[in-house]
């Protein structure tokens, strides 16, 4: 059991926690704008494998790039990288299968909405870590908006694969949180995992798509680079924020890139936005407030 002093996002004195606190929080809001917006890349290009593929690839250079500057994770960090790994794996099948029968409004919702309760409930077993009342209602709003943003949308087949790969969400962020406070590095961590992490998806993408993928890269070749730099970026900064404060609000913050990806779509891609999406941003937001009370 990980027993480590963490910021709470919550009741900690002081002006210095404070202002951690609150550049913790604006640094996660903005890691969830970006993994919003390396989605809605994914979601506008021509092949969503490929290019999900190709995205993986670059955060793996990027990592590599990354790994002569920055101190190897402790040994006992590696399982935990390798389990990290594992479940990525996974989530990427739960993600394609749930795509197949249901559209991105219904499956993002839900994969992102309940993934905060799982890692709230596991949270204090796995790691130890006790959320106050406010964290635990904070946590709960903000899920629930998330999650209603789902209702009365699509297949209950692509509603059941969307939350299981909630679950492997919920798996890797607590694998990701325990890892990164063994490593003794936290960007030492973070370019290991996203070395290793990116070469799985590209082999998988090869091996469907053959020599076609090298002229899928090209016409994306922009796209590609772009929505890796986010990717790496923004789940970069998710681990960072995990060595510093409680998993179950990092990752409720996290999950807020649900609202963000409504917006860009609206601004961007021409979708409605309508009473329910800014009633479930409302309570998001709220559900953000509470957490920092």
């Amino acid at each position: 059991m990980v027993k480590v002093q963490r910021l709470p996002l919550s009741h900690s004195p002081g002006f210095n926690a404070i202002v951690m606190t609150t550049l913790v929080i604006a640094l996660v809001l903005s890691a969830a704008a970006m993994h919003a917006a390396w989605n809605g890349l994914v979601k506008i290009s021509g092949d969503r494998l490929a290019v999900m593929a190709a995205l993986m690839g670059v955060g793996g250079v990027i990592g590599l790039g990354m790994i002569p500057f920055f101190a190897v994770p402790a040994p006992e960090a590696w399982p935990f990288l390798g389990l990290s790994l594992a479940i990525h794996m996974a989530y990427y099948v739960g993600l394609i299968r749930a795509y197949r029968h249901g559209d991105l409004s219904q499956v993002y919702p839900i994969a992102r909405g309940a993934a905060p309760i799982m890692v709230a409930l596991a949270s204090g077993p796995a790691m130890g870590e006790t959320l106050s009342t406010t964290q635990m209602v904070g946590v709960g709003l903000v899920s629930a908006g998330i999650l209603s943003l789902a209702i009365g949308q699509g297949s209950r087949r692509a509603a059941a694969w969307a939350f299981l790969t909630a679950v492997t969400i919920a798996l890797y962020s607590l694998a990701d949180a325990t890892g990164v406070r063994k490593s003794g590095d936290a960007l030492g961590y973070i370019a290991w995992l996203f070395f290793i992490d990116g070469i799985p998806l590209l082999v998988v993408a090869f091996a469907r798509r053959g020599r076609d993928l090298a002229g899928i890269l090209r016409r994306d070749l922009g796209r590609t680079l772009l929505g890796g730099a986010l990717s790496i970026a923004g789940y970069g900064i998710v681990i960072w924020a995990y060595s510093l404060g409680t998993v179950a609000t990092i990752a409720a913050l996290r999950e807020t890139s649900v609202v963000f990806a409504a917006i860009i779509g609206s601004v961007f891609l021409g979708e409605p936005f309508g009473a329910r999406r800014i009633a479930a941003a409302i309570v998001v937001a709220l559900g953000i407030l509470v957490m920092t009370l």
